[in-house]
């Protein structure tokens, strides 16, 4: 029996708004009523599962087309039905205002995948927001009276329901209304109300009189009265139990009795629908939101189902031309209709399993191969450059941390003025402090780069060193060639691009503002420059094509600089390892405010959770009253950590938790506390159990805390994954507090770097980009056909030059080998579909009806 299931993640991109076709936007927000609308209010937008907020937007100023320019990526750790965005006016003493909202299903989600769409707003209805589903089973039963008259009778049993939304941040007190409609009937009747749980189980039973028409199966003998049965429904409705407030719509879903028109009884789950309650507003009063969404969904199999597929591609580095591996054809098949997004998953499955670096030096020599002009090497986006991009994204995102985040943290508090362009400068801005302002910010992240070498990661160190030796082999009369193949990587390609974007790599939480971003714009060109060996070539300096920044630049045209890069580039691309100083620098992995249970409490009680800011960097994991200031300065080759807390008492964090000391990250059930997206860290004294904002929130605690800890020595095996209160752990019972765990840990890969690397989704990603691409891969196959019959290139047609064949023996072979694979592959996909996809399973509720 197959145990697969369905992981997702999504990507969402520029949330904006305003009158232009600029990258995301949002126009003529909020209602026609009044006569200021929205002009006066600052506005902001929300992302929701279902929900639960897992994004916020900053604040937009004044505006009723604001630009807010956000980028989001998040996995999806739980089952959703709604991607939703709102927008909500800014109050300034009352509550947030909900101008309207864009909901797309989940169903929905791949029309609009990959592709900037504009959405009209909604209006935000309490009735229609709802999410979860409920589990009811329905019976025709047929019943003697004593009189010996025949009464029908309908059975209706609520069993469950599943995925309820919270109330006010809590898990919700759900009822469940059991209603039989009719043409001239209604009849109602109400469950229990079950306190504190967003999973009720009811298992309730209600009886309703009917009567059976001539058209069903298994007519009784007896004769009765006729009533048309088929106009019959049953309407279940959810509520949240408001006590002394108004009860809440949690969801409702209609299921006519018609369903047992040939089956006696019919037991499913039903997802809960909105409430339709009256027709609603014109969609163009509210205004609308420009969108780009990328979704994607991997069914992942059981690791077995991998093996094959797993083996050919981590052979890929030993297969002789490279471009003959699997590897390369699957970058080669998948270059037009994604370009080399396909290569990230093998990338990562390389990674993982240290095949990496022989890969990218296959690739890299390739194509040097095919450059003719030291001058243009490694500019172009190749399958080669491509690789070397994702991995150093991934694993140099500490190293960007360390070396840029204190930098850009000062550049966006500090806001100072920076505009040299003559053009674009305003009213009062003197160019001069313009210009000293930005070469100070330059030169500070130039120092901070190039006194940097000790924390760049090894991997990154050995490809540098790789492909600085393929070019020095590929052109030898040329002596800098060797410098631009490196600085063309970790300055244009990696540093330039994270200074420019930093939300992007997490160095900031937020879009910076446009003046920032010109900023930072200027700051990227000039360190790319400075960076590029060519560049800092005697007579370069004309190579720019504004003026101003060639004056500028002049600014740092001197021997020093010239030195400081090839010293920095000389040792991250040494044959001799990098040192570090001695003390790790410390950096900021997360940090965020949550709700910490005070520890030591022995009963369960909403007063023993507490608002806490909780930061872990490399080294300790600490949490504070409120929110601290952490700045890292560097001194020479050591960052210097200073934490700042904003408030008078409590200057210390309340507890340090060394990284060392952590055995074991795992999530906490929701029954522990009666409080969801709940994890505990396990350490040498009490597990510290705490409540993070929203699902994707916890699920990223969780990765970050596993990661930097996978590695410490004596991890737990097993694990309690409820809470040890008033004398016994809730989960087994067992009343000893020291006794070991009921329940295995999450298994972790100990790994030279630190990473959390799925190998079978990565492998059911590949499977997914060649399954898209079955025709490219039987062209490639007809080319290597072809070029084998008619010794090479004589019969060659133009649409397989877009493929690289250098032995087409060697790569028809790779296809057959992958054609198997893949077949194969495919079969238990088929299988495992004809068990999860009938309808009414909890994998794939019934969509019911609505009013």
């Amino acid at each position: 029996m197959f145990r697969g299931f369905s992981r997702e993640r999504a990507r969402v991109k520029r949330i904006g708004h305003g009158g232009e076709e600029r990258r995301g936007e949002a126009k003529n927000l909020g209602p026609c009523s009044g006569p200021n609308r929205l002009r006066d209010l600052c506005t902001f937008c929300t992302i929701s599962l279902d929900q639960e907020e897992v994004y916020r937007t900053k604040v937009f100023e004044k505006s009723v087309s604001p630009f807010f320019g956000e980028d989001f990526y998040f996995e999806i750790p739980r089952p959703f039905q709604c991607l939703s965005f709102y927008v909500y006016a800014k109050g300034m003493f009352l509550r947030d205002l909900p101008v309207g909202k864009v909901a797309i299903r989940k169903e929905d989600l791949y029309k609009y995948s990959g592709k900037e769409n504009w959405f009209l707003l909604q209006p935000v209805d309490p009735h229609s927001e709802v999410q979860g589903k409920v589990h009811l089973e329905m019976k025709l039963n047929e019943l003697i009276t004593e009189t010996g008259s025949v009464s029908q009778q309908l059975v209706v049993q609520i069993i469950a329901c599943q995925g309820l939304p919270l109330i006010s941040g809590q898990n919700c007190d759900p009822y469940a209304t059991v209603t039989l409609i009719g043409p001239a009937r209604c009849d109602q009747k109400k469950t229990k109300v079950k306190k504190k749980t967003s999973d009720p189980q009811f298992e309730e039973t209600f009886h309703f009189e009917v009567t059976r028409s001539s058209s069903f199966k298994g007519k009784s003998q007896f004769q009765v009265e006729e009533e048309d049965i088929e106009k019959l429904e049953i309407k279940v409705e959810l509520w949240n139990n408001g006590n002394l407030a108004q009860d809440v719509f949690l969801g409702e879903t209609r299921v006519s009795v018609k369903v047992l028109r040939n089956d006696h009884s019919h037991r499913a789950w039903y997802l809960l629908q909105p409430k339709g309650n009256g027709t609603k507003p014109k969609p163009d009063d509210l205004g609308s939101l420009r969108l780009n969404v990328t979704y994607t969904e991997d069914n992942v199999l059981p690791s077995a189902c991998y093996t094959a597929l797993r083996n050919l591609m981590l052979k890929s580095p030993d297969v002789k031309p490279i471009s003959a591996s699997a590897a390369h054809v699957l970058g080669d098949v998948c270059r037009e209709s994604v370009g080399y997004e396909a290569l990230l998953p093998v990338v990562r499955l390389l990674l993982h399993h240290n095949r990496l670096l022989p890969f990218l030096t296959a690739v890299a020599a390739l194509e040097l191969e095919n450059t003719q002009e030291a001058n243009t090497i490694f500019r172009g986006n190749s399958l080669a450059t491509r690789c070397i991009d994702d991995m150093m994204k991934i694993v140099g995102r500490s190293y960007l941390t360390v070396t840029l985040k204190p930098v850009l943290n000062e550049i966006f508090e500090s806001n100072k003025t920076c505009e040299i362009d003559p053009i674009k400068l305003k009213e009062g801005d003197n160019v001069e402090v313009n210009k000293e302002n930005l070469q100070g910010y330059v030169q500070k992240l130039f120092t901070s780069i190039t006194q940097s070498c000790s924390s760049c990661p090894p991997l990154m160190c050995d490809v540098f060193r790789s492909l600085r030796q393929l070019a020095s082999k590929r052109f030898p009369v040329d002596p800098h060639v060797q410098y631009s193949a490196v600085s063309s990587f970790i300055f244009l390609r990696f540093f330039a691009v994270a200074v420019l974007s930093p939300h992007t790599f997490q160095l900031r939480s937020h879009h910076p503002d446009p003046e920032i971003t010109r900023t930072l714009t200027l700051i990227s060109k000039t360190i790319q420059s400075l960076g590029s060996w060519g560049s800092l070539s005697k007579n370069k300096l004309s190579s720019f094509k504004e003026s101003y920044m060639y004056d500028f630049f002049k600014l740092f045209q001197e021997d020093e600089c010239i030195e400081k890069v090839k010293k920095f580039l000389d040792e991250i691309s040494s044959n001799v390892s990098n040192e570090s100083s001695g003390v790790e620098d410390s950096f900021v992995l997360k940090e965020g405010e949550v709700h910490k249970r005070a520890q030591g409490r022995k009963r369960i009680g909403k007063r023993n959770f507490k608002k806490r800011w909780l930061r872990v960097t490399n080294q300790e994991l600490s949490y504070h009253k409120q929110k601290g200031f952490t700045a890292l300065r560097r001194q020479g080759n050591k960052v210097v950590k200073l934490d700042i807390t904003l408030h008078r008492e409590g200057k210390e964090a309340l507890c340090v938790i060394p990284v060392k000391n952590i055995l074991g990250v795992e999530k906490l059930e929701e029954s522990a506390f009666n409080r969801k997206n709940m994890f505990q860290v396990i350490h040498s004294e009490r597990p510290l159990y705490v409540q993070a904002g929203n699902c994707v929130e916890a699920n990223s605690w969780i990765e970050v805390l596993s990661q930097v800890s996978r590695c410490n020595s004596g991890r737990l095996s097993a694990f309690h994954p409820s809470a040890y209160v008033s004398g016994s752990w809730l989960c087994c019972k067992e009343p000893n507090e020291n006794a070991q765990g009921c329940k295995p840990c999450t298994m972790t890969v100990l790994a030279n770097i630190q990473l959390d690397i799925d190998c079978d989704r990565e492998t059911e990603r590949i499977f997914s980009f060649f399954s898209c691409n079955l025709s490219r891969l039987q062209k490639m196959e007809d080319a290597c056909a072809c070029m084998s019959v008619y010794l090479g290139q004589q019969k060659e047609q133009e649409e397989y030059s877009a493929f690289t064949i250098q032995d087409p023996k060697e790569t028809f072979r790779t296809i057959n080998e992958l054609r198997a694979v893949l077949e194969e592959l495919q079969a238990h996909h088929d299988s495992k579909g004809a068990l999860t996809d009938e309808p009414g399973t909890i994998e794939n509720p019934i969509v019911g009806k609505t009013a």
